[in-house]
């Protein structure tokens, strides 16, 4: 008998759509970063603080670091969600496969150290689970780029933003905004390999699903004929 497994692609869509929104913001404040700096460069604006166009740069640049901060909060919690529920499709397709267990979808990401590995490792073990059991390898150059790039963003420049604010001279500002602008960068491209990363995910899950077999219980024949 054929096993009904459902994935979760609704869950997905809204993961996806919180990295790619996240993304989207991310690259706007970017842009705001180099405006400013460019408005840096040169003489510095003078005339009514309401008209100055760096206070105005540096007002849009604060609104959108703003956004930026609850959208990644927003994407880690829907991307943890959606975890979960691949998660209940994988302890089916290959209970015995899935080497942590649920809570550390949550501690997985604050607790230090363990925070390099665990959520690779849950990725690791879907990604194997949607494999017929003689191909099962957890690992692929995919998720290896996708997990590296998530670090890195994750630890460049953290005091980028704090230098921008102690900054007392231009060149210091420019400075702390190159730094800032090239953590953006890093940022949308670990966006754009999760975005991609739980696609594949998906795919492979649900060509895996149709696949299982539910046990069917077997009754031992009659030794003797009526």
């Amino acid at each position: 008998m054929t096993g009904s497994v459902r994935v979760p692609r609704g869950q997905a869509r809204f993961a996806c759509g919180a990295i790619a929104a996240f993304a989207l913001v991310t690259l706007a404040a970017g842009l705001v970063a180099w405006h400013k700096y460019q408005l840096l460069a040169g003489p510095l604006a003078r005339g009514p603080y309401v008209d100055n166009p760096l206070v105005e740069a540096d007002t849009y640049f604060r609104n959108l670091t703003g956004w930026r901060t609850a959208l990644l909060l927003m994407a880690l919690l829907q991307f943890s969600i959606w975890l979960a529920n691949m998660r209940d499709i994988a302890d089916v397709l290959w209970r015995q496969g899935q080497r942590r267990r649920r809570a550390w979808l949550i501690f997985g990401w604050v607790i230090p150290v363990a925070q390099l590995f665990v959520p690779k490792m849950f990725v690791n073990d879907l990604w194997a689970a949607g494999r017929p059991e003689p191909q099962r390898r957890r690992g692929h150059p995919l998720l290896t780029a996708w997990w590296l790039s998530v670090l890195v963003a994750a630890n460049a420049y953290n005091d980028a933003s704090d230098d921008l604010k102690k900054a007392v001279s231009a060149s210091q500002a420019r400075h702390a905004l190159r730094q800032i602008m090239l953590s953006d960068g890093l940022d949308i491209c670990a966006a754009a390999l999760s975005i991609i990363v739980v696609w594949q995910l998906i795919r492979r899950l649900e060509r895996a699903a149709p696949t299982m077999i539910a046990p069917v219980e077997v009754r031992p024949a009659s030794l003797t004929k009526s």
